[in-house]
């Protein structure tokens, strides 16, 4: 009786495993309402991302904005990571990068900025450089060498894609709520980073460079209605706006506000990545004993 249910419980596991993200599943009559709205939306609609509550200037009483990195090579950030082939799984399952480029490409991501600043506001045609590259090979232009119209086997076009993706850049902003009494962290953009598209596929190791920085309060809509995979129960996804709110991955720090124009941690500390490590450590340190000493007297 034991093994019974054992084996009913593992068909079931492997059954959730290869029905991920597929809403609707067991609603479904034919394979094609498999993914589509459920009997709830369709009456109340998707549910919205939760809303900030509002704070005001005068209920912060410390703060601090740091920048981090968030390694895609780490097994804990591998949701924002995967999936980079959706050839098999479908449209329901997406990588981070993905849904972001397509935000941006269908006009639901407006707020897209060259910097972490915010500074300068670019548009998808300002990153379509960044993002893909054409080229012509030495039989086209042989082609247009000798005046004649070059055929389109011989243009080439390389562009970014999620498995090109080697880390995020995030900024954040933490701050105590006096309030509430509570330490608390508002994530404010974040930025895809992948090697030089034109130098990507030439060998070696490639510099890696900033595609672009979302507003993310601007994108949480859009990150509210995709969801990640979720190891530990695939009938239960999580949206990339809670998983980023929530701070379920693991970062780095490699800057913070400071009187030498937020300087970065590699600009005071060179060619000693252990020391650098450590560095990150002691701001996020400095960062959680603000809160402990609030209880110190």
């Amino acid at each position: 009786m034991n093994w019974n249910r054992f084996l009913i419980g593992l068909c079931g596991m492997l059954i959730s495993v290869t029905s991920f993200g597929q809403s609707n599943l067991l609603n479904a009559k034919t394979p094609d309402q498999i993914g589509g709205p459920t009997v709830a939306e369709k009456k109340y609609g998707k549910s919205k991302p939760l809303e900030y509550g509002y704070v005001d200037d005068r209920d912060v009483l410390w703060a601090k904005t740091t920048w981090e990195v968030i390694d895609l090579d780490e097994r804990v950030n591998f949701p924002l990571y995967y999936p980079i082939d959706t050839n098999q799984i479908g449209g329901s399952r997406r990588s981070l990068y993905d849904v972001l480029v397509s935000g941006i490409r269908s006009g639901k991501i407006k707020n897209i900025y060259a910097d972490s600043y915010f500074n300068d506001k670019i548009t998808l045609k300002d990153i379509s450089a960044a993002l893909s590259k054409v080229d012509t090979t030495d039989l086209g232009i042989e082609q247009y060498n000798a005046g004649e119209a070059i055929d389109q086997q011989y243009i080439s076009r390389r562009d970014i894609s999620s498995a090109d993706i080697a880390e995020y850049h995030i900024r954040g902003y933490w701050y105590f709520d006096k309030r509430q009494a509570e330490l608390k962290y508002r994530l404010l953009g974040i930025a895809p980073v992948a090697p030089d598209v034109n130098f990507i596929d030439e060998g070696g190791a490639s510099a890696l460079v900033e595609l672009f920085w979302v507003w993310f309060p601007g994108a949480r809509e859009i990150l509210n209605e995709s969801y990640a995979f979720n190891p530990e129960n695939t009938s239960n996804p999580v949206s990339f706006d809670h998983l980023l709110n929530a701070r379920r991955f693991n970062a780095t720090i490699y800057a913070e506000d400071n009187v030498q124009g937020d300087r970065q941690v590699e600009d005071y500390i060179s060619n000693n990545a252990f020391m650098q490590l450590l560095e990150s450590e002691r701001i996020k340190e400095q960062i959680r004993n603000f809160e402990q000493d609030m209880w110190n007297y």
